[in-house]
């Protein structure tokens, strides 16, 4: 637009960026108002210092504003301060004549960029009816996708809340992107040259979403968005179906708790009879059930092919054909993190076994949920394989038993203990660990075996037991594990 004579300061050659709108402010900060894409206008009414055109340009350069078009104050030259931040910023610098409105300009590129929306908006219709021709014939998720790329020209993938691929290539890095998209604060988000888009989901806010993965700057993109509102349409189909497959999850899954006959059940859902299961148990403190079982499903969704989800009483259950996935789903989870708020999300895995031993799986499963509670971070996965045969017992003990048994048992040393400053029970662990080695337990220890020896002899003085006796160990052993 040669008449309009805005002479180029600084970034000529980014001059390439696309206009969405234009924008005037004589704000300081104009961060809340911009969206990314505008032609800012400013008379530099808010310039006082070299400071306020670092804060005004640095605004503007992290909102991806296209160009600045500022006239000089008082008919003079633009401030060197910010030519410098424009610089500095990667943000193109346009000088507005003093004798040329900023009316004018806004109605010079207002009408520019109307002609365009016209000559687009054939364009766009005919996109539009060919993406939606493939979600009214049926063609799935992956079609879709397919169909998006080519209307869009650029790469798309979906991501569920736990960084599983669900449509589209492999995508390195898809984790970090969904991490990104859970704790955004606004939408669409541009990150690392992809755009993030929501794939809306009901109830269950951004963890029981997707997430539309374009490349490139597509966060105003009518076709971005509209591809984002028809993913929205598959995924309604997918929750569809698991509510549809999850009817018999309920039934079966109480009657595995229950125990009986399940071979019937297990070959009514399709499921052969005589192949190895697992049963998952999953909670989350200060979290709705409803959302853990939808988590859940979003999680298995991506490591076995089919799995059944149901809550039964305050606990999430779920069965799934056996495999090694254990990793898989403590890795999604912890993708999910971001989203969970104030919960923590405890899962126990059962090790895989046939249908007659469904019942103690449900139970191994949920113990080992429960020993999560006594480990560290937000997401816990605990499998019946990682764990020794007595934690699962000890697991299994209600809170105050387990309290009551470690204090009838070690109460004197304990308070031996606390009366003197000592650490007899941590002589006793060593000692029990080493299995009564004298030699191996002193070396751990750091002390000499005679000194070990008398510590142990002091034990067995407070408690009247007899560390030869390996029914005592095995009972101060077992003590000694319910304050771990």
């Amino acid at each position: 637009m040669p008449e309009l004579r805005l002479r180029p300061i600084v970034g000529a050659e980014l001059l390439d960026r696309p206009v969405t709108r234009l924008y005037g402010t004589e704000l300081p900060d104009p961060t809340r108002y911009l969206s990314g894409g505008e032609l800012v206008l400013s008379g530099l009414l808010w310039h006082h210092t070299a400071d306020d055109c670092e804060i005004f340009v640095s605004s503007l350069a992290n909102s991806g504003v296209a160009a600045l078009a500022a006239s000089p104050p008082d008919a003079g030259e633009l401030p060197a301060a910010l030519v410098e931040a424009c610089e500095r910023h990667g943000v193109p610098l346009l000088e507005v004549p003093v004798d040329l409105s900023f009316a004018t300009i806004t109605e010079r590129v207002v009408l520019e960029l109307a002609a365009e929306r016209v000559g687009d908006a054939g364009a766009q219709l005919g996109r539009h009816r060919r993406l939606l021709t493939v979600v009214a014939e049926g063609g799935g998720l992956a079609e879709l996708i397919g169909a998006g790329t080519a209307e869009l020209g650029a790469g798309c993938w979906v991501l569920s809340c736990t960084g599983h691929v669900v449509a589209g290539p492999d995508l390195p890095g898809a984790a970090a992107l969904v991490r990104e998209f859970l704790v955004a604060d606004r939408l669409p988000k541009v990150v690392r040259g992809m755009t993030l888009l929501p794939v809306a989901a009901r109830g269950g806010g951004r963890l029981g979403a997707w997430v539309l993965v374009v490349s490139g700057d597509r966060a105003h993109d009518e076709v971005a968005a509209e591809l984002a509102s028809l993913v929205g349409v598959e995924r309604a189909r997918v929750v569809q179906g698991r509510e549809i497959e999850n009817r018999a999850a309920g039934p079966l899954l109480r009657q595995v708790l229950a125990g009986g006959d399940l071979e019937a059940r297990i070959a009514a859902v399709g499921w052969d009879p005589g192949a190895p299961l697992r049963v998952v148990a999953a909670s989350a403190s200060g979290g709705r059930v409803e959302r853990v079982a939808a988590l859940l499903e979003e999680v298995l969704a991506a490591v076995v092919p089919r799995s059944l989800v149901a809550v039964v009483g305050d606990e999430v259950y779920a069965l799934a054909p056996a495999g090694a996935w254990t990793e898989q789903v403590r890795s999604a989870l912890r993708t999910a993190e971001p989203g969970l708020g104030p919960a923590r999300v405890l899962v126990g895995i059962s090790s895989p076994v046939a249908h007659p031993g469904l019942r103690g799986a449900a139970e191994e499963a949920s113990h080992a949920r429960r020993l999560g509670e006594r480990r560290p971070g937000r997401t816990c996965v605990v499998a019946g394989e990682e764990i020794a045969l007595h934690q699962l017992l000890l697991a299994g003990v209600p809170e105050g038993l387990r309290g009551s048994l470690r204090r009838r048992l070690l109460g004197p040393v304990l308070d031996y203990d606390a009366a003197h400053g000592s650490d007899l029970i941590g002589t006793l662990r060593v000692f029990l660990d080493c299995s009564g080695s004298w030699t191996a337990a002193a070396a751990r220890l750091h002390v000499h075996v005679n000194t070990l020896r008398y510590r142990v002899s002091r034990v067995e003085e407070l408690l009247g037991a007899d560390l030869s006796n390996f029914t005592e160990r095995v009972d101060l052993y077992l003590a000694l594990q319910t304050g771990e």
